[in-house]
């Protein structure tokens, strides 16, 4: 049974009750739907210090408090500025400098495009005699991390908010590296406004040093000088060749422009930042968090031999701390990613590419054959690789083939 407050919690007032009722399952947190863990079973959960608003988030929640007051929304007080930490079938849990709590809808923030996603910073009411905390709005967002799942007709769903880095996750193997899942990914993700990082997971899978050499190399011809790229393997203990080996794997991966290791990888996700894994099921990333956490909290499972895909065993959406450092979202494995309406984030990830094709006769060319291309002028002039050019182009027909498809009425 919840326990009724007789006064509301606010960034001001009752912050050690809210913190204690937390811990002990009760307050706000308690009668939660059947079936979602008790926050007080939760561990890793970021502090509200470990967060940081921007200005004009500050700026938005000030002036949103102000509003709710003058017009008779809200109490004095009754308001606080809070961070949707976890989302367990789209039920917030929020954390505000008064503590951890689950938050209830406003009746208008019920529709599923108006909520909030994991990194959102919102607005919360404490109503006095309420059981719950309120959602009452959504603030602005400095970076949407979404994808298109709407076919024709147009919706797109946010997978994290307020993201500052994006870690593409990728599963190496005896195969050669292929980029384009790669490529895909880091162009949706500087679309949605949040910077990009490549994380080259399972080295130790790789046939030899020579190989990890190789896929970097080619990884780095197609990305260009700009986006940093980590390669990491799972522990040395019990592996062929032992530490000997891991030395030579790390040593192949620098001399082809890629940090290693965890200590590189931490160096992406600094303090008061906000990263996120995106990556295939499969591609290490729970063993990831796991190795960067120091201990094992997140579930991990096996991956196919036939295609080297896994089984989902992320479910909630979910920040985690990372001691010392920034906060990650643990994100489900993504099964798909279509690209529709992300020229901006190619623009940016090929910028020289994207430069030299302003100068294109026709403005609908598609640097392959086309009279008075500068985009192939320039590649005979040696300015981009080959390579380069032909990710490029599979990205720009992939956007032109789907933007086709779309209704006559979505504006993308």
């Amino acid at each position: 049974m919840a326990r009724r407050r007789d006064r509301a919690a606010s960034p001001r007032r009752g912050r050690g009750k809210a913190r204690g009722a937390a811990r002990r399952g009760e307050g706000p947190s308690a009668g939660v739907p059947e079936g979602l863990p008790e926050l007080s079973s939760l561990s890793d959960v970021p502090a509200f210090s470990e967060l940081a608003p921007s200005a004009a988030q500050r700026e938005a929640f000030e002036r949103s408090a102000s509003e709710a007051v003058g017009a008779g929304r809200a109490l004095p007080g009754e308001l606080c500025l809070g961070c949707v930490v976890r989302l367990d079938r789209g039920f917030p849990a929020v954390v505000c400098d008064g503590g951890l709590f689950r938050a209830e809808y406003q009746a208008r923030l019920g529709k599923a495009e108006n909520g909030a996603a994991v990194g959102d910073w919102v607005a919360v009411r404490m109503p006095q005699g309420h059981d719950r905390p309120v959602l009452e709005e959504v603030l602005p967002r400095r970076s949407d991390i979404a994808r298109w799942r709407g076919g024709a007709r147009g919706e797109r769903q946010t997978l994290a908010a307020n993201v500052d880095v994006v870690l593409v996750a990728q599963a190496l193997s005896e195969r050669s590296l292929s980029c384009a899942r790669i490529v895909r990914s880091a162009v949706v993700s500087l679309d949605c406004g949040a910077d990009v990082a490549v994380v080259l997971t399972k080295a130790d899978r790789c046939r030899d040093a020579a190989q990890l050499g190789a896929d970097v190399a080619r990884l780095r011809e197609v990305l260009g000088p700009d986006v940093p790229i980590v390669a990491t393997m799972a522990a040395a203990q019990g592996r062929e060749g032992g530490a000997e080996g891991e030395a030579a794997l790390g040593e192949a991966a620098r001399a082809a422009g890629a940090g290693w290791g965890l200590a590189d990888l931490r160096a992406l996700v600094g303090e008061r930042r906000v990263a996120i894994v995106l990556g295939e099921s499969g591609a290490g990333k729970s063993t990831l968090l796991n190795a960067l956490l120091g201990r094992d909290v997140l579930a991990t499972g096996t991956v196919r031999d036939a295609d080297d895909m896994g089984r989902h065993t992320t479910v909630a959406r979910r920040m985690v701390s990372l001691p010392g450092h920034g906060v990650i979202v643990d994100e489900p494995g993504l099964r798909s990613l279509p690209l529709v309406g992300h020229e901006r984030g190619l623009a940016k990830l090929f910028p020289d590419i994207a430069g030299a094709a302003l100068g294109c006769r026709f403005r609908d060319c598609t640097h392959t054959a086309e009279p008075g291309c500068a985009v192939l002028a320039e590649l005979e002039r040696g300015a981009f690789p080959a390579s380069r050019l032909d990710a490029y182009r599979a990205i720009a027909a992939e956007m032109r083939e789907s933007a086709e498809g779309l209704d006559p009425d979505v504006v993308i």
